[in-house]
């Protein structure tokens, strides 16, 4: 049993069969890799995990309980962040500023920023927050605006934003889109420092299939919304069913 168990799920948008008889198991403290060509239901897949859409039938579990029909906020509860493909955050605000609030929200289910409990709460937030930023090596750039930030520190930014919620599974759709071959390999780079130091569990959607090699431990393929092949690395990088469903010639 994987701590992320996906089960027979199946979605339709009108006539569009989006997701077929999907199946798919993530094991704990493990980077799962979801890829597929355009149109796969890579996206939908992701939006069912977080309780954005609810599939037509199945399952959908997240350490033996259903993430299906909950808020937002109780998926994050339940120990689950997502890393959206344009990144999330409050351009006017400043990094740290960013950094609190998703830290208070899950102490609170609110953000106030001047509202502390006490004064041994703030000072307990301000220190989380400085320590994920010192992990995202953005010690130096707490004073900045997050708007004037490249999309590499701002993807950055928002995957510290995630980490200090301190979730068990972070979803990270599309993580390197838009960036320059620089920032890509430091957010590899970051991932795997996070995959080392965290007890954590990983599930990425990627195209860029130098940033799947250099991280899955476990791969599925979708193609059409169903699943073609679930394996190590190494084994999928010759399958013909691969092949044929990214490049439309078959072995």
């Amino acid at each position: 049993m994987g701590i992320l168990e996906v089960k027979n799920v199946n979605k339709n948008f009108g006539g569009l069969k989006a997701l077929s008889e999907v199946n798919l198991s993530v094991r704990e403290n493990t980077v799962h890799a979801i890829i597929g060509p355009n149109g796969a239901g890579k996206s939908t897949l992701l939006n069912c995990l977080v309780g954005k859409l609810i599939p037509d039938t199945g399952s959908v579990m997240f350490d033996g309980q259903s993430v299906l029909g909950r808020s937002p906020y109780e998926i994050n509860q339940m120990g689950i962040s997502r890393v959206f493909q344009t990144p999330e955050i409050f351009g006017d605000l400043t990094v740290m500023e960013n950094m609190l609030i998703p830290i208070f929200a899950r102490r609170d289910g609110a953000f106030r920023m001047h509202a502390f409990e006490s004064v041994a709460n703030e000072r307990e937030i301000i220190e989380q927050a400085e320590h994920v930023l010192e992990d995202m090596n953005m010690a130096d750039k707490r004073g900045m605006h997050a708007a004037s930030m490249s999309r590499g520190d701002k993807r950055r930014l928002e995957i510290g934003m995630c980490l200090s919620q301190e979730p068990r599974l972070l979803l990270l759709d599309e993580p390197t889109a838009g960036m320059a071959r620089a920032d890509t390999n430091n957010t590899i780079d970051l991932l795997k420092q996070i995959k080392q130091d965290r007890d954590i569990t990983i599930a990425i959607i990627e195209h860029d299939m130098h940033v799947v090699f250099s991280l899955a431990d476990r791969i599925t393929v979708l193609a059409q919304g169903t699943p073609l092949v679930e394996d190590d690395p190494q084994n999928i990088k010759g399958n013909p069913k691969v092949r044929e469903a990214y490049l439309g010639e078959s072995a």
